[in-house]
């Protein structure tokens, strides 16, 4: 009998069955997302030697698989899941989790991500929210991110419950018609502007990282002061662009970086703010803002402060 899609294939044949939600993908993509830890050379490999088939058909990496296909994945081995894998994700998480959801629908679900926990494992990262709410419920048959927040950034994190709903609303992403509004604190006095400056991705110390370049891709981010303190400045922040690290990247560029930001911020004065109790990035995803796929409702999900956020501010006030 076929197997309901998991990502877990492991030393022995499997068959797939593809439901409505996965249909209209590539073979190839659809893969290299199951199959995590494969190296892509073996996922083509396999197919151009007819080790995955269609239904018992060989077929080609530009296949786009259909509901109801039966796919033969063969025996392979995904490399580091061995090590991700062992045990349950942090009990702490698993009890809390169900309580960042801020809105679930029967498409989608947005969650108050937390600083200090990865949307997903990996680099040295057992677990992140998307492996923490697939063991949370197990009744979602289908949970994958939306888009991506930094580890120490809390805030509005969007999950899709199915694949149409994904594809949809990442047309929106590419045609910026998603808003995203975030609150940072940042060094200094900060004036209302656009910071437009091209962001690169570049690898420093062995951490990727974005840097201002006129080579990099177009990036512009807006940003409107809320209240001015003697040493920095609550800002409300608007993404015209989503770049990597673009927020962080951008004030570190004008000269205000981020507090807590150990990455692009100021050493000095991170300090000068935990001395103060300021002991986290100051990001969060305050708002997100997109168009509901099926009803075309527009849909606008808030996220509160944290209490760690909230008393940085009264520190400083």
């Amino acid at each position: 009998m076929d197997q309901v899609l998991t990502p877990r294939v492991g030393p022995q044949v499997v068959y797939l069955t593809i439901t409505a939600d996965q249909a209209g993908q590539r073979l190839d993509n659809f893969l290299i997302n199951v199959l995590k830890g494969v190296p892509r050379k073996r996922i083509y490999q396999m197919i151009r030697k007819g080790e995955v088939r269609a239904n018992g058909g060989r077929i080609k990496p530009t296949y786009r698989i259909k509901a109801n296909d039966s796919l033969r994945i063969p025996p392979v081995k995904q490399v580091g899941l061995d090590k991700l894998d062992k045990g349950k994700p942090d009990s702490r998480w698993l009890s809390q989790i169900n309580g960042f959801i801020l809105r679930e629908e029967a498409d989608f679900l947005v969650l108050n991500k937390p600083s200090g926990l990865a949307v997903h494992g990996g680099s040295g990262i057992r677990h992140g929210v998307i492996e923490i709410m697939r063991v949370s419920r197990p009744d979602l048959h289908y949970l994958e991110l939306v888009h991506r927040l930094d580890k120490d950034t809390s805030g509005c994190l969007l999950l899709a419950k199915k694949r149409s709903f994904l594809r949809e609303v990442h047309a929106q992403l590419r045609q910026r018609e998603m808003k995203k509004q975030y609150l940072a604190l940042c060094r200094g006095a900060v004036t209302k502007q656009w910071i437009d400056a091209p962001l690169q991705i570049i690898t420093r110390g062995g951490e990727r990282m974005s840097v201002v370049d006129p080579a990099g891709k177009s990036a512009r981010t807006r940003v409107s002061p809320i209240r001015v303190y003697p040493q920095c400045s609550w800002l409300s922040v608007r993404l015209d662009t989503g770049r990597m690290h673009q927020i962080r990247a951008h004030l570190a560029h004008i000269g205000h970086p981020l507090v807590g930001d150990t990455k692009y911020g100021d050493k000095a004065f991170n300090q000068e703010m935990r001395n103060l109790g300021i002991k986290r990035l100051c990001l969060h995803a305050s708002q997100l803002t997109f168009a509901h796929p099926v009803t075309a409702e527009k849909v606008s999900v808030s996220a509160p402060l944290d209490q760690a956020l909230q008393s940085s501010l009264s520190v400083l006030g």
